[in-house]
């Protein structure tokens, strides 16, 4: 029995919800744009979920062993796993599918620092129960609706305070 790269599960979800978190935070923002919407469906259906799952069975692996340590390393590993590099990585897809790849330029790591700062303190506390409160066939479903919503936020916070 081998491990599965990908399952059509983890494709649909990664595919609907990645894809619908992005298109109602640009919807909120006025830039809807439809191969934006694809290139989002098409990423969550595959790489991330490929590597998202991944690394949730990893960490599974890793720190199988009961007790308030192994849980906290868990939420750490996981909150490691989208550091500054993998959100300046999205940012950059989001921009190449929005057309504008002449616009990508190194700012996107300060963009990426800054909003992996920010996030922290939520995404903490959800990445603990992620991690340790939701069965392992679920996580990446339940993560991808954090980010989903995440994105939703980021939105919202440039449209009200912006």
């Amino acid at each position: 029995m081998g491990i599965k790269l990908i399952t059509l599960k983890d494709a649909s979800y990664g595919g609907l919800i990645y894809c619908a978190g992005d298109s109602m935070s640009t919807i909120l923002t006025g830039d809807f744009y439809y191969p934006r919407m694809l290139g989002m469906l098409l990423l969550g259906a595959t790489l991330y979920a490929i590597e998202i799952p991944a690394y949730f069975r990893w960490l599974d692996r890793q720190f199988n062993q009961p007790g308030y340590l192994n849980a906290l390393k868990r939420m750490f590993m996981a909150a490691a796993f989208f550091n500054p590099l993998w959100i300046a990585r999205h940012l950059i897809f989001i921009t190449l599918f929005s057309g504008q790849w002449h616009s990508i330029s190194m700012n996107v790591l300060s963009i990426a620092a800054t909003s992996f700062l920010y996030c922290l303190p939520v995404a903490l506390p959800v990445n603990f129960m992620i991690q340790n409160s939701i069965p392992l066939s679920w996580r990446f479903f339940s993560s991808s609706v954090f980010s989903g919503f995440m994105a939703i936020y980021f939105s919202m916070s440039e449209v009200l305070f912006g």
